[in-house]
């Protein structure tokens, strides 16, 4: 059967697609396990792809809605960009320039745009927003056309004082018309809310904040210095589209300033959010999706190659009575591609369904998942239904090569129980693959850190744990398994035999479960690292007795005013009291996050480490540069470079003073003599207070929260508290992690579960011996949960050696300080794998209790 015309082969692989079939319908509770790791995988896939998806179609909407009515943008040419920034800081252009705009033909209208960071107190004193998108604060505009909100309730605000915000963030902060409050601008201002803006109907530009003030107050609390604003937007009389108005507003520009059109300016903000945030959190969830699709592999592999190995009478039979290897290879692949197909449609469901429940989650948690319907490209339905077919096909080859190569003499053989050990070759090969793998990975992690070449030994030495994977079961089975023996006697005994009678079979069913939990504790492992590092550097650069923050996170916050610490220096309490600001400049021809501070009090709250030069002697025309800065640019005291500020002012400054901590203050520190006559928006991110002697930390945290109180109630936190609040982020993340992970957990489990069911079909003859002679059903329960035990033990073990050795090459790699191994975490994680195993273990022990004796002992 296997030569022949076209017709023939045709008719000889239609024959094999039948045959496959016919097995699936006759065995397709086999299967379960490779259909629910196919969907999980899919479906976490889906839903990535279709979250990112409705991200980016939330911001086109939202850019378009703010961008609507506006058909020109006049603003400044002049762009600082840092590399941890997105669009960069502009310099603001005069706010009359809008009035001779307005005399342009084709311009019907030309209003100056006042906009900065301004985040709204609620009625409970908490901040509204601040969890990701803007808080913004602005002049609210009376050409209706130019505004992208429109008045619900109330008015527009016409006297000092009072404001206009949008409807979602007044439910958020449960504020009304008539109701005062504050807004942080940083400097307090409190206004009076007399309206209640929408956008396009619905409560706000995405999950942005507003607060529309007068002109004046927005000029006063919002730019450097009256009379300038962030931008012109300009409305083209009809006939005139933006490309048109664009060009006749050149001629009259001033130097320094442009015009881009509307659709420019939107398409603009969106690619810069879609090239940043989104796209660092689609990619996040993306590498989430295929760890889960390989742990998926590992998983469906091992089901078709137990399965392949159980049908070795029936494909001998077959080849016996004429099936060409061809044919047997393609009915088995036959079955992986419907089980692949019917879970990645589901499993395509299944990601939408995860991702409309995201949707309506993560705003409960802070997150800034958009309102609205969901947005689904071609892309994503096409891909994910091809990559389940694709890791189904991909895993069952070798086991339906095997079929293939069955010989039709194995007809002869009583049983097809799968005994395979690991063989010289391999355990020479894994041992090369190891070595390799582990020299790579630390000469990439010790010696000149490179995560490129740490990442390359990573995948050599996942390579050797899959090829050592058999040869090393043995030992780790008898090793974990022999406790066993003496707490659970013959039960415990046979469950370890049961585990090591196929090495390969063991070592394939584990490796799920390996690669799931070495990526748990890889993750565990680098944030104990980077929090530790976070920890130990706050702790010993931070000398002050408290510090002060804003209670707000993300994109929103706007900081403390400037005006706090002066304050505080003046509390009998406070011996000093020193705020860091923060702003941007271009150093050296680069765009560069700037610390400003009071030189002469510097020294006094922060430890700045091994210092070069004087820091309190900046001066106007003085920089402090860290140690890792300086050596990147062959600096030391002494030399000059070139600073740019926003507002176009050029100056040489002289470097006086290099230091070695740069953990709280940065890499570059300016006076703030130096910054404020060329400063855009002032505001401090803390202030380190430093308390006279004899005054105790608990009376002066009171006196310093008492007297923050006009100014937001920002928090107050001791020395200890502030360093463990900055590795807060770190515990989000891990959280996160966890919760991503866990989906790569599971479908490891499913595998055990799933191979587990299918050895106690392979052993039903045995099982019903073991019963005849006396075994009880609780033991047999007992025998076969000990063995998932093991199997997942092995695999929890596998995974801790190997995590904890590529976390320590990351954070090698990455240059982190500290490297810290977090053991009690570790041990949840150990026991926690052990656990699940036992869950895995839960239904196969049920089936092999429920066995009829008569029937298993008369099985073939």
């Amino acid at each position: 059967m296997s030569t022949g015309t076209a017709p023939a082969r045709l008719k000889g692989l239609a024959a094999a697609l039948r045959l496959g079939a016919a097995s699936l319908r006759t065995h397709k509770r086999r299967f379960a396990g490779t259909f629910f790791a196919a969907l999980l995988g899919v479906g976490f896939l889906s839903g990535t792809l279709v979250m990112g998806d409705t991200l980016r179609g939330s911001f086109t909407t939202l850019f378009a809605d703010a961008a609507a009515g506006t058909d020109a943008v006049v603003r400044s040419a002049d762009v600082i960009t840092t590399p941890d920034a997105g669009q960069g800081t502009r310099r603001t252009v005069p706010a009359g320039l809008a009035s001779s705009l307005a005399k342009v033909p084709g311009v019907a209208a030309a209003v100056p745009e006042i906009q900065g960071a301004g985040q709204l107190v609620g009625r409970d004193g908490e901040p509204v927003g601040g969890q990701g998108p803007p808080t913004l604060a602005g002049n609210w505009i009376d050409d209706p056309q130019l505004n992208p909100y429109r008045l619900a309730a109330g008015r527009a605000p016409a006297a000092p004082g009072e404001a206009v915000v949008n409807r979602g963030a007044a439910e958020e902060g449960g504020l009304r018309i008539g109701d005062r409050t504050v807004l942080r601008t940083p400097d307090p201002l409190t206004v009076t809310v007399v309206g209640i803006a929408t956008a396009g109907g619905e409560d706000g530009l995405g999950r942005t904040t507003y607060t529309g003030l007068t002109r004046a107050d927005a000029e006063r609390y919002l730019t450097p210095q009256p009379g300038r604003a962030t931008a012109v937007r300009v409305r083209a009389a009809a006939g005139v589209d933006g490309h048109q108005l664009v060009e006749r507003l050149k001629p009259v520009l001033p130097a320094g300033v442009e015009a881009v059109t509307g659709q420019e300016w939107a398409d603009e903000s969106r690619d810069t959010i879609s090239g940043g945030f989104l796209s660092l959190f689609t990619t996040l969830l993306l590498v989430f999706a295929g760890i889960a699709l390989l742990v998926a592999t590992f998983s469906i592999h091992n089901t078709f190659a137990v399965v392949v190995a159980q049908r070795t009478r029936d494909n001998a039979l077959l080849r016996a009575i004429g099936a060409s290897r061809g044919q047997l290879l393609a009915a088995t692949l036959a079955e992986a591609a419907a089980v692949g197909a019917a879970a990645s449609a589901a499993g395509l469901v299944g990601g939408i369904g995860i991702a409309a429940g995201l949707q309506a989650l993560f705003p409960a948690v802070g997150f800034p998942f958009p309102q609205g319907s969901l947005v689904i490209d071609g892309l994503s339905l096409l891909l994910p239904p091809a990559v389940g077919l694709l890791v189904c096909l991909g895993s069952a080859l070798l086991p339906a090569v095997r079929a293939g190569r069955t010989a039709p003499l194995a007809a002869l053989r009583e049983a097809a129980v799968d005994d395979s050990a690991a063989s010289r070759a391999r355990a020479l090969a894994g041992t090369g693959l190891l070595l390799a793998g582990v020299a790579l990975t630390a000469a990439g992690a010790a010696g000149t850190p490179s995560v490129l070449v740490t990442g390359a030994g990573a995948l050599l030495v996942l390579a050797a744990f899959v090829a050592l994977g058999p040869v090393v079961s043995s030992f780790a089975v008898r090793a974990l398994g022999g406790p066993l023996v003496r707490l659970r006697g013959l039960t415990g005994s046979l469950a370890r035999r049961n585990a090591l009678r196929s090495p390969r079979r063991t070592a394939a069913t584990a490796m799920a479960l390996v690669l799931g939990v070495a990526v748990v504790t890889l993750f565990t492992v680098f944030t104990a690292s980077l929090k530790a590092t976070t920890d130990r550097a706050t702790g010993r650069a931070f000398a002050g007795d408290v510090a002060v923050s804003a209670p707000a996170l993300g994109a929103g916050g706007s900081g403390l005013s400037p005006l706090l610490a002066p304050a505080l220096a003046r509390l009998p309490e406070v011996s000093t009291a020193l705020g860091l600001g923060k702003g941007v400049a271009v150093v050296d021809g680069g765009g560069r996050q700037v610390t400003v501070a009071d030189p002469p009090a510097l020294t006094a709250v922060f430890d700045l480490g091994a210092v070069d030069g004087a820091p309190g002697a900046l001066g106007t025309d003085g920089l402090a540069v860290s140690r890792d800065e300086a050596d990147k640019r062959g600096w030391t005291v002494g030399s000059t470079t070139e600073v740019a500020f926003v507002d176009g002012h050029k100056q040489r400054f002289t470097v006086r003073a290099v230091y070695g901590e740069r953990s709280l203050v940065g890499d570059y520190v300016l006076s703030r003599e130096a910054w404020s006559p060329h400063r855009g928006r002032d505001a401090d991110r803390v202030v380190a207070v430093a308390f006279n002697k004899g005054v105790s930390t608990a009376a002066g945290k009171a006196a310093v929260e008492k007297a923050s109180a006009a100014y937001g109630s920002p928090e107050v936190q001791t020395r200890a508290e502030y360093a463990a609040s900055s590795a807060k982020t770190v515990d989000t993340m891990l959280t996160l992690v966890y919760a991503l992970l866990a989906l790569a957990v599971v479908i490891a489990l499913l595998g055990i579960a799933n191979t587990l069911t299918l050895a106690v079909r392979e052993r039903t003859r045995e099982l019903g011996l073991l019963r005849a002679v006396g075994q009880t059903r609780g033991q047999l329960r007992a025998m076969v949960r000990w063995e998932s035990v093991l199997v997942a033990a092995f695999g929890t073990a596998g995974g801790l050696v190997l995590g904890g050795f590529l976390g320590w090459a990351l954070v090698r790699a990455t240059g982190t300080a500290a490297f810290s191994v977090p053991v009690p975490r570790l041990a949840v994680v150990a026991l926690a794998g052990s656990a699940a195993g036992a869950l895995a273990g839960l239904r196969p022990a049920r089936r092999a209790a429920r066995l009829d004796v008569l029937r298993a002992v008369a099985a073939e």
